[in-house]
């Protein structure tokens, strides 16, 4: 067992010394960068202690993880024994399972939002952070973001659990709040604003709260009910937007497997706004370096 401290979070590390080929430092060096990635996103960590199983297998690479609220929270993460550098420092996986940190549980109806919001904000994160460039966030968006999309027989967010819809789905839900919110607002106030107050006011995943109130909560703090406001229109319904337009709008086009990005598009300064990091409210609980 092994710990460290990230934005006065207590984080508990169970790595065995000889499970991997570079040694614990690396997966430490790993652990480390993806929680001061989530408090950077947050204004600091979502949880006052946490404690991160390290799950050797066979073969290399961050392999998947799972969350749990309990204790504080309790992220098991499996890895591959031959794991390299690069594929620690180039990882996901921990990054969107701290991200499960920050939102209460609202039950298996609504996993979309929790597991959407996972995915979306594990790129604006690592973009912010400098861990991530913002042209490889967008080129994923393009090439994965339309499986979200509602399928023939498709009921609404609420009552359609498909694989693409809760993770796709989900995050389509989010980039639409977040470029709505910065337009209503005139950049003032995003979806990182609305995920801070929901942390702030139900202390995370060890809580369970109603949708209704996490949406709320989240809506109160930039002044505008773009969550409710879609939620409506999505919970119950196939929905189906112009993701194209949207990205054309933010200055986001296709540029063979890449983007390219305009800031001469009618919505490029909130495309530049969502990328940029928050101002903090709290420094004092960050202790954080740049580029991670």
């Amino acid at each position: 067992m092994k710990e460290i401290t990230v934005a006065g979070a207590t984080i508990r590390v169970d790595v065995n010394d000889g499970a991997f080929r570079g040694g614990p430092e690396p997966i430490m060096a790993w652990v480390t960068r993806s929680a001061q990635i989530v408090a950077l996103y947050y204004d600091g960590f979502p949880t006052s202690r946490l404690r991160v199983r390290v799950v050797p297998e066979e073969g290399g690479g961050v392999r998947s993880g799972t969350t749990w609220g309990n204790d504080g929270g309790v992220i098991r993460v499996t890895v591959g024994r031959d794991v390299t550098d690069d594929e620690l420092h180039n990882d996901w996986v921990l990054v969107h399972e701290m991200t499960h940190l920050a939102l209460p549980d609202m039950g298996d109806n609504h996993n979309w939002l929790s597991e959407g919001l996972a995915v979306y904000i594990e790129g604006v994160a690592r973009v912010q952070a400098g861990n991530r460039a913002e042209s490889d966030v967008w080129s994923e968006e393009i090439h994965s973001m339309p499986r979200g999309l509602p399928q023939p027989g498709d009921r609404g967010m609420d009552h359609t659990h498909t694989w693409a819809r809760t993770y796709w789905g989900g995050a389509m839900f989010c980039l639409m709040a977040d470029v709505e919110i910065h337009r209503r607002t005139q950049n003032r106030f995003g979806l990182q604003d609305a995920a801070r107050a929901i942390l702030r006011a139900s202390g995370g995943l060890g809580t369970d709260w109603p949708i209704e109130r996490v949406l709320k909560t989240g809506d109160a703090a930039v002044g505008t009910p773009v969550l409710e406001d879609l939620y409506t229109q999505m919970k119950d319904a196939p929905m189906t937007p112009d993701l194209v337009g949207l990205w054309r709008k933010l200055g986001v086009e296709p540029d063979g497997a890449s983007v390219r990005l305009s800031n001469d598009a009618p919505l490029a300064q909130i495309r530049q706004s969502i990328m940029q990091p928050r101002a903090a409210l709290i420094p004092a609980k960050r202790t954080l370096s740049s580029p991670l």
